[in-house]
């Protein structure tokens, strides 16, 4: 690159900037002129995980490709589509389906609804996933409280955003998930007597999964559990002073020893047996959290 062409590219980022700022702005309009109003907390649901929306008494259902400036989700077992509605009195936006780094989006495109869910004044942001359990106690239907993670993705959804207006660009990650909020979901599940385990999640590019060196490396590093989402919307979250807690479903158990062919129909039907589980269990959260 010569240096008029750094230069050039230089200039264009504060428009870039100042233009992403103004669609946040601009879809958080959209949705609350079609009656998402006041909403306190955010919910995202990840692969195989629905059930959540029957616990929601919902209002209003919109398609992504309907909404300004939102992706599209590609992925066939995610739904695609922001619902809105009462849990326990709470008002509450649910994303049925998120997006990943794997489907060609790029960081900022994937963490956009987390910046318009703040921009339309959600206070808690509860996530959940479907992850390969590494660690050799954990077992297929095993819910994981994540208490840290690691980022292994090739992008991070903060780079080339310096404008005040997006928050503190170098962003303290020593504490990503929220405390008090980790202790709420603890108490929830104690309540319909289900334990939440606690772990280290590892984000991955995706959407191959791993050879059997390839989870040893990853066990070797500190991960229990491993994943291609979720870290990017904790690092926003974090950047925008959301606070947020996030639970990962064990769908497979990734022991490089005895690895066999993953059947992804059967990581579906793992996840779904245990999201009637983890639905409650936020459906609770969030009423606690009130």
């Amino acid at each position: 690159m010569n240096a008029d062409s750094f230069i050039l590219q230089n200039e264009k980022l504060p428009v870039i900037m100042e233009n992403m700022l103004q669609k946040i702005k601009e879809t958080a309009a959209f949705l609350l002129s079609k009656g998402f109003q006041a909403p306190e907390t955010g919910v995202v649901l990840g692969t195989g995980l629905g059930a959540f929306v029957q616990k929601m008494d919902i209002e209003f259902t919109i398609p992504y490709h309907e909404i300004p400036h939102f992706p599209v989700a590609t992925v066939e077992f995610h739904k695609g589509q922001l619902l809105y509605g009462n849990v326990h009195g709470v008002k509450v936006i649910a994303m049925q389906g998120r997006f990943h780094y794997y489907e060609g989006y790029s960081m900022q495109q994937i963490t956009f609804p987390i910046r318009v869910m703040k921009e339309m004044g959600v206070k808690y942001l509860l996530l959940s996933n479907a992850a390969g359990g590494m660690n050799p106690l954990y077992k297929k239907g095993d819910m994981v409280l994540i208490n840290d993670h690691i980022n292994m993705l090739p992008e991070n959804p903060l780079r080339g955003l310096n404008d005040p207006g997006f928050g503190n660009r170098f962003v303290d990650m020593c504490r990503p998930y929220d405390e008090a909020m980790a202790q709420v979901l603890i108490k929830a599940a104690h309540t319909v007597q289900k334990e939440l385990l606690h772990g280290v999640y590892v984000s991955v590019q995706g959407p191959n999964l791993e050879t059997r060196a390839e989870y040893r490396y990853l066990r070797a590093s500190g991960a229990d559990m491993v994943g291609m989402s979720t870290v990017p919307e904790v690092i926003v979250a974090n950047h925008i002073e959301l606070r947020c807690a996030a639970v990962s479903v064990i769908t497979d158990e990734c022991d490089p020893d005895n690895l066999t062919p993953v059947n992804i129909a059967e990581i579906i039907e793992v996840a779904g047996r245990a999201d009637d589980s983890l639905s409650t269990i936020f459906a609770t959260a969030i009423q606690m959290l009130k």
